[in-house]
């Protein structure tokens, strides 16, 4: 079902965005504007003090301030568009500093921005998402007690019986049941939110090299807070002639810390690299801005947003199954 839904939108966005440019062509009477595909491109991957659905179509988000000389600001994202200066703040370049009385910036004042911005509205959504969706899978268990599973339940639970036998148990073992709940909620909420990337007015937020940080950091204290005393022994007194020590220990330890760097980088670059491509293939249409290139580029664009879809279930998964693999490399007992 969401396979159809998110090709159907990206069909009708590609013909909306075709028939508009062309009819623009024909009707500039020779004058050629450049297109800054770049500017699109950054602008689109990057985040925001608002909610762009479509150029000139833009949800306003709070923004929130904090500074000692003027303490806690709270307003809408609206008051800085265009370059507008409120209550001595302004936007420049996706940050907001403060400015003196002649419009130069404030280097002395340093705002602690917490801003709702795009990418922390569409986590917020996300969230809200994953506890409905699986509030509702709850509570088919609770009444279909003994039944054949309906609805979204029986949607979600081949893939959660998937991640469970296929994935998670074997990689941990017997003890999976302790990491099974954040295993599962990391999987669902980066393929939530790399689904909600993949619509025209998706954010990039597991492109967000933050956002993987902070999901890779939280996979790397788990691993070394469960660690058993035979994980740190391989680390610290690896099997080797004890003069080999001097160099498999520091290998050792940048092994632990490579770990979530690969889940990091992973996931961050695969995401991105794949709205960036996506995104050319849209530029071309603005660029050509012809009948012939739009239905070409069209056609190819949806052929990818298929393989985007693949992607985002893919991702999602690899970096169930690593963090699964380095629990269990971390609580496995000695043999």
């Amino acid at each position: 079902m969401l396979r159809y839904l998110s090709s159907l939108v990206f069909s009708v966005f590609i013909f909306c965005a075709t028939a508009a440019f062309a009819s623009d062509n024909e009707a500039s009477n020779g004058e050629e504007e450049s297109f800054d595909i770049a500017g699109m491109i950054m602008h689109h991957i990057g985040d925001e003090h608002g909610y762009e659905i479509t150029h000139g179509l833009k949800i306003p988000l709070p923004v929130i301030l904090y500074s000692k000389e003027d303490g806690l600001q709270i307003f809408s994202s609206s008051r800085l568009e265009d370059g507008q200066v409120y209550n001595g703040y302004k936007s420049e370049h996706g940050h907001i500093v403060k400015v003196n009385a002649d419009g130069s910036v404030n280097e002395n004042v340093h705002p602690f921005d917490i801003s709702i911005t795009k990418n922390v509205a569409t986590m917020l959504l996300s969230s809200f998402l994953l506890i409905l969706i699986f509030t509702s899978v709850a509570k088919g268990y609770a009444v279909n007690k003994g039944k054949a599973p309906k609805g979204i339940q029986s949607l979600l639970e081949p893939i959660i019986v998937f991640l469970r036998d296929d994935i998670i148990k074997p990689a941990i073992g017997h003890n999976y049941g302790k990491y099974f709940p954040y295993l599962l909620t990391l999987f669902f909420f980066i393929l939530i939110n790399n689904i909600l990337g993949l619509f025209p007015a998706g954010p990039n937020l597991t492109g967000n090299i933050a956002v993987t940080m902070v999901l890779a950091v939280i996979t790397f204290l788990i691993v070394n807070i469960s660690a058993n005393k035979y994980y740190w022994k391989h680390v610290f007194l690896p099997d080797t002639p004890v003069w080999m020590y001097i160099i498999m220990i520091p290998v050792e330890l940048v092994g632990v810390l490579m770990k979530p760097m690969s889940l990091m980088i992973r996931l961050f670059a695969n995401i991105t690299a794949g709205h960036i491509i996506m995104l050319s293939l849209y530029g071309l249409i603005f660029i050509f801005k012809s009948y012939l290139i739009g239905g070409a580029v069209g056609g190819f664009a949806l052929f990818m947003s298929f393989i985007e879809l693949l992607v985002a279930f893919v991702q999602a998964l690899i970096f169930t199954l690593l963090t699964s693999m380095y629990i269990g490399s971390a609580v496995e007992e000695h043999h």
